[in-house]
């Protein structure tokens, strides 16, 4: 997908011309104002969720801000829904507005893919394929390219590989890096840490230069 071929979902700012890597921190889940924030490449605050954690009026509805606190997507919960289905929202979610998006497991059995359907445009979708526990799987388009990759990250200076609660997101040119990171959030919780991991699943990570 080339940047002059975009579909803009969230704002064009977030369509970029070259692959980006985003530094995404998920803060602990013990401390007030817990959530994510997410930095470019030279320490900006991209975005960040507040509204995550033990305190959350509802934990079924997530919002992804800029780094001013502008709404910028809201991702909500579908119940009842076999495949844990979530559904997406332009900026602050209103009463009776109507989803724009909806991301769901391929199948109820064991840990399948992702398929995100999007409402406006049926012929555009897309699969999530890989582990997002050990932080390594891929965002496919519909011809099967990849838009945007979830990867451990190693720290530059020192070779060591970082934790899971910070990990990159790697967004190609043309695919909107918002919308990338409303889909890391529903992975978190579909996908997210209340599974048992595997020794046996592969990790991919990345050094950031």
């Amino acid at each position: 997908m080339k940047a002059d071929q975009a579909a803009v979902l969230v704002a064009d700012e977030y369509i970029y011309k070259q692959e980006t890597h985003l530094t995404v921190f998920k803060t602990s889940l013990f401390f007030q104002n817990d959530g994510f924030t997410v930095y470019n490449c030279t320490g900006e605050l991209v975005f960040r969720v507040d509204s995550y954690g033990p305190d959350t009026r509802d934990k079924d509805e997530l919002v992804l801000m800029d780094a001013h606190g502008k709404c910028l997507l809201t991702v909500r919960r579908k119940r009842p829904s076999l495949h844990n289905r979530w559904e997406g929202y332009s900026g602050e979610r209103t009463d009776g507005q109507k989803p724009i998006f909806s991301v769901r497991r391929s199948s109820i059995i064991g840990r399948s893919s992702v398929t995100v359907e999007m409402y406006e445009n049926p012929g555009e979708e897309y699969q999530i394929s890989g582990n997002f526990v050990q932080r390594s799987c891929t965002i496919f388009n519909a011809m099967k390219e990849s838009v945007a990759e979830i990867r451990r990250k190693v720290d530059a200076s020192t070779q060591v590989l970082l934790g899971k609660d910070v990990f990159l997101l790697s967004v190609k040119p043309g695919f909107d890096g918002a919308f990338a990171m409303g889909l890391v959030l529903v992975l978190d919780q579909i996908n997210g840490d209340n599974y048992v991991e595997s020794n046996g699943g592969r990790v991919d990570p990345v050094t950031e230069d």
